[in-house]
């Protein structure tokens, strides 16, 4: 018996040990640490209206709207350029159509989504053409001399919606003039905050009066 009880002495020793750790093991699993504070995010410092026109402010002008119409056939409501940032006779232009809420074609194109019809978005860069296209020394066909007309359109990729508030940026540049039969080529983009919106190849027809 004194041999028993020698051998099973540390085994018990061992079992009070364990029953004493366990239940503090156990608070502590139980008492988590506290989450640390979120910092909420600073808000964005106020510019001001000065500040942010100054910012947007548009290029220079080299056609304004008179000078437009007098090249241009166009009249509203199928008027879509509103001026002229950059011109080179003969070789290329860049023209600006502010998109507004109040454009007529917004009406039914679509009444709950307002978004600018591309064949409008086309129609557009097709007068920035003629503005190279009816002066000279492509011809002099513009002012009522004649009319340019479309004779065909390649390749045309529409990359992003435009919508109110839009500036339609287009580029458009002469790729070649075949006098003889009046054709001219032109390879056309157009953008929005920087970005891609519209692009293609077009080719017109010009009548002299």
């Amino acid at each position: 018996r004194l041999l028993a009880a020698a051998l099973l002495a540390p085994a018990a020793a061992a079992c009070a040990s364990v029953l004493t750790v366990r239940p503090r093991a156990l608070r502590l699993a139980r008492s988590p640490r506290s989450a640390p504070l979120m910092e909420e995010p600073e808000a964005p410092a106020w510019k001001g209206a000065q500040a942010l026109s100054e910012a947007m402010k548009d290029a220079d002008t080299v056609f304004g709207i008179d000078r437009i119409r007098e090249i241009l056939p166009h009249r509203y409501p199928f008027l879509l350029v509103d001026k002229v940032i950059e011109f080179e006779a003969g070789k290329r232009c860049v023209g600006v159509k502010k998109v507004t809420a109040n454009e007529e074609f917004f009406n039914g194109h679509f009444p709950n989504r307002p978004i600018m019809p591309g064949v409008l978005q086309v129609e557009a860069m097709a007068q920035v053409g003629g503005l190279v296209a009816l002066q000279e020394p492509v011809s002099d066909a513009g002012g009522g001399k004649g009319d340019f007309f479309f004779a065909g359109v390649d390749g045309i990729r529409w990359r992003r919606p435009v919508v109110p508030g839009d500036t339609l940026v287009m580029e458009m540049e002469l790729v070649s003039f075949k006098k003889r039969f009046g054709i001219v080529k032109m390879q056309g983009k157009a953008y929005v905050d920087g970005k891609p919106a519209v692009e293609g190849e077009f080719t017109f027809a010009l009548v002299q009066s």
